[in-house]
Formats: C-alpha cells, structure tokens, sequence
C-alpha cells in the first residue's frame, strides 16, 4: 500500500506547493502527494516557481487547491503548514505542523532558504514512511 501525504498551507501557492513537489522528486513513485489550501491564491507565488526551478522541479503549471474534508480522510499523514483551524482533524490520520515562514511577499533568496528548510523536512519524512511501507 503507497502512503499518501497532504501538505495544507493558507493559499497552497508556496510552502505546500514546494514540500509537494519536492516529496513527489524524492519519493518518485513510493508516495502519493497533494497539497492544498484553505484559501487558496490564484496561482503558484513567481518566486517558489523560481527556485523550485533551480532543482530541475517545474511547478509553473501547478494550481492552488481547496482543502476538502475527502483530501484530509485519503491521507496517511496531513502536514500543515500555518492554516490553523482551517484544517479538517479525523481521528487515526497523523498530523504534523511544519512552522515555515511564508514566502508570500518575499525575495528569492528568502524562499530559497525556506524551500531548503523543506527539502530537509521532506528527507527526513520520506525516511519515515519508507520505513512504514517496508513494514506492511
């Protein structure tokens, strides 16, 4: 069985748009991932678009997303990222609150260390559920 992870942030357009991507790079395959947004923006935040880039990682075609009460059942592990309340809690799903800054308003090189602060996290996660999916 793939585990599935969802990252929810206020407007899906940066910080969950990058753990995201970056756990669907590293995972290729071993984890289904979805991000949303419990108000999303209009579109991905130019900056996150231009230092996921800097990896080879294209999310310039990504949209923000709702956060739907059947995104938060599907999902194994719900890792939020700043939306408080606005998230939906199910009993038996393993929650996780990620403080990030948010890049919204920032500079490249500002969401650039916030996107490495995620890649780490990101590692770290996929180690985990690497170690769930050898046991079953």
């Amino acid at each position: 069985m793939i585990p599935e992870v969802l990252f929810v942030c206020v407007h899906n357009a940066g910080r969950s748009q990058m753990a995201a991507a970056l756990l669907h790079h590293h995972a290729q395959g071993r984890v289904r991932v979805r991000s949303a947004g419990s108000a999303p923006a209009e579109s991905v935040n130019p900056a996150v678009v231009a230092v996921m880039a800097e990896l080879g990682i294209d999310v310039s075609r990504e949209l923000p997303k709702r956060l739907t009460s059947d995104a938060v059942e599907a999902s194994d592990v719900v890792i939020t990222m700043g939306c408080g309340d606005a998230c939906p809690v199910f009993p038996g799903k393993r929650y996780l609150d990620w403080q990030l800054d948010d890049p919204a308003g920032q500079g490249v090189d500002a969401v650039r260390a916030i996107r490495d602060d995620i890649d780490q996290r990101v590692r770290s996660l996929l180690g985990e559920l690497s170690s769930i999916v050898d046991e079953r």
